[in-house]
């Protein structure tokens, strides 16, 4: 298939990680995960990490981890960081990695996958002072145009299997190639 890479963005809970898998498997590539990857090379939870270097000190390890993949000598699936399309710099290296696929997910969806998610409750960060709901729908408001401004192609997720997501993701994929 193609020599790009082929990335997967848009908010907590809208199934990048699972999907990626799915679609790492499927197309015999590589998943990498930035978050998984920032966890890693730090040996702590992005939680830890924000509590410890601020939201902008994971911004910035999160920059860094975006960058690397420019180095990825095979065609790979990235599933980025939800935050990751918040610097200019960032969405720019995004647009020039490969294909994006933005994941949308309503907010009362988004809310239902992390409040069932416990993994994701306990390495995940709040983002705002606000109640659960009220923080989705105001951070998502704030990323949409640059979910936007770096996708080629969206999938509403909701009400749909991961397994289908991942065929309507190759289904697209597999016309533009």
């Amino acid at each position: 298939m193609a020599s790009k890479h082929l990335l997967l963005t848009g908010y907590r809970g809208c199934g990048k990680s699972v999907v990626g898998q799915c679609l790492a498997q499927r197309l015999n590539r590589q998943l990498i995960d930035i978050d998984l990857e920032i966890e890693s090379s730090a040996g702590k939870t992005i939680a830890e990490l924000f509590s410890e270097v601020g939201e902008q000190g994971f911004r910035d390890l999160e920059s860094n981890q975006i960058v690397l993949q420019r180095s990825l000598k095979q065609p790979a699936i990235i599933s980025l960081g939800g935050g990751s399309v918040l610097r200019q710099e960032n969405r720019e290296c995004i647009r020039s990695l490969g294909h994006t696929v933005w994941l949308q997910a309503r907010p009362e969806t988004i809310f239902e996958r992390i409040s069932n998610d416990k993994l994701t409750q306990a390495r995940r960060p709040k983002l705002s002072k606000l109640g659960d709901m009220d923080e989705i729908r105001l951070i998502l408001a704030k990323r949409l145009e640059w979910y936007s401004e770096v996708s080629d192609f969206a999938v509403a997720t909701d009400g749909l299997s991961m397994d289908k997501v991942a065929d309507l993701i190759l289904d697209w994929y597999q016309r533009i190639h």
